[in-house]
């Protein structure tokens, strides 16, 4: 098997970058989900900040984001507005952000993903007047800084737990600075969800796709949000019992500690903003069928896997074509046991 696909979401529900390669740290690939857009609440006490995800705000795939990476200087985000239906627009806009920008002068956020917390930072009105005007509403664009989340549940295999590793194959821990701590004092996550990794089988999006007729148009890979996209898997679903993958030459190890448990986002239409109308691109129906397979979320449907990097890895570089090795499996599937439901 191999890396066929990276991405990297540098704002969170946007459109992602993609990457032939990438840096890859113990928070996730670099600048994966650092920046995050609210919705100002005006009719709440304090203009109250509710956080934008794609479920709820299916117009936020009308933007993409180009990530410019440099060696002189800071890069940044290129982020492009098309106005609905994207197969029409012919005037895109355009903003550059920052990719680190300087905290001083700007607001403390506080914000709460999924009953984890975190501090962020507002970065002011010259980003968040040009987000609220492609939104129609008031939105502020939100940075993560350095500041990082809790990983609640058991999905952190640098917790140790009673009964976490009991469903792994012939798993030996490898301890890694940090064992053994509780876990609030080791924050991990951005704004990304749930872990700090998602991976997805290609074989199990091209079984997806076969359950829609020919010709209409295919399931884009990044309905489902990956990091990584696996190729060269012997079949769909399979991925259910991957635990630990090698990438590369083995230096670089991921643990696969959970199921992704999925929402409306799936159904999101890229073109309009809005949600696939029709049987045709439901893809959250089609899976509704038979993939609710996962005993701690038994109303929805499952597609990819939570990872973290293991062992003493602080930074080092995957490729497309990198070879993936599955050094472990399990013997049955893990149950999902964040306390809240979430989408990626």
């Amino acid at each position: 098997m191999h890396i066929s696909e990276i991405y990297v979401y540098p704002i969170k529900s946007l459109q992602p970058t993609r990457l032939t390669e990438a840096t890859i740290t113990r928070h996730g690939i670099l600048y994966d989900r650092c920046f995050m857009l609210l919705k100002v609440v005006d009719d709440a006490p304090n203009n109250w900040l509710k956080n934008m995800h794609v479920p709820e705000f299916p117009q936020m795939s009308l933007f993409l984001t180009e990530l410019v990476l440099s060696e002189e200087k800071n890069g940044k985000i290129i982020v492009t507005y098309q106005e609905p239906p994207v197969s029409s627009c012919r005037n895109p806009r355009t903003l550059e952000i920052p990719l680190q920008p300087g905290l001083d002068g700007l607001e403390e956020i506080s914000i709460t993903m999924h009953q984890s917390p975190i501090v962020g930072y507002n970065m002011g009105s010259k980003y968040s007047d040009w987000f609220s005007d492609c939104f129609g509403f008031r939105v502020v664009l939100a940075y993560t800084g350095q500041n990082r989340r809790r990983v609640l549940g058991s999905m952190n295999p640098n917790i140790r737990r009673e009964g976490w590793l009991s469903t792994l194959t012939t798993y030996v821990p490898r301890l890694g600075p940090g064992h053994g701590k509780d876990e609030k004092e080791e924050g991990i996550l951005t704004f990304a969800d749930c872990a700090a990794y998602m991976v997805v089988n290609d074989m199990s999006v091209k079984q997806v796709a076969s359950r829609f007729p020919e010709g209409h148009g295919g399931v884009e890979v990044t309905r489902f949000r990956p990091n990584l996209v696996v190729g060269g898997a012997e079949s769909a679903w399979e991925e259910d019992f991957w635990a630990e993958l090698s990438l590369g030459g083995g230096d670089v190890q991921l643990v696969l500690t959970s199921n992704c448990v999925r929402c409306r986002s799936l159904d999101v239409d890229f073109d309009t903003g809005g949600f696939h109308k029709t049987d045709d691109g439901m893809v959250y129906k089609k899976l509704n069928k038979d993939r609710r397979v996962d005993k701690g979320a038994k109303y929805s449907p499952v597609f990819g896997r939570y990872g973290f990097l293991k062992g003493d890895v602080v930074v080092a570089k995957i490729r497309v074509g990198d070879a993936v090795r599955v050094d472990k499996t399990a013997t049955e599937r893990t149950t999902f046991d964040w306390p809240v439901s979430h989408c990626p």
